[in-house]
């Protein structure tokens, strides 16, 4: 359990450098499906769902912890997610091949505060019982 424990608190910082290292390079650069605007809209997509999962990354990380995970640090967590889409935009703007927009942060956000409902109503109000079951599975590892 103990590889386990640091695995889970390693992987926001492994994806977090991953989410830095593409954000240096082209966005084709990986993958470029025949269809432009279906390879845009795919990607553009991305953005809804990449920093939540930063974020989940995070809860998970911060339940191996010794401190009990509180709804504070629940949107600390949520917080941190949103300060690194800010962080991703601003490096993207330093490349002449990507774009950094308020859009794509407003679709950070959305991401984070989707993946923070779901979580914060598992683990503080009782509501989606599977998925607050699975959490406190991580928080006894």
């Amino acid at each position: 359990m103990n590889i386990l424990k640091w695995l889970l608190r390693l992987l926001p910082v492994a994806y977090m450098a991953a989410i830095w290292t593409m954000s240096s390079l082209p966005a084709n650069h990986f993958v470029e499906l025949p269809d432009s605007q279906i390879d845009r809209t795919i990607k553009e997509s991305l953005h809804l769902i990449e920093f939540g999962i930063l974020y989940v990354l995070l809860v998970l990380a911060f339940l191996t912890g010794r401190r009990e995970f509180t709804p504070a640090l629940n949107l600390v967590c949520a917080v941190i997610a949103g300060l690194y889409g800010i962080t991703d935009e601003l490096h993207q703007s330093f490349y002449p091949y990507r774009s950094a927009s308020w859009f794509d942060l407003v679709k950070d956000f959305i991401g984070v505060g989707v993946a923070f409902y779901f979580i914060r109503g598992a683990l503080f109000k009782g509501k989606f019982k599977r998925l607050g079951s699975a959490l406190n599975l991580i928080r006894k590892i």
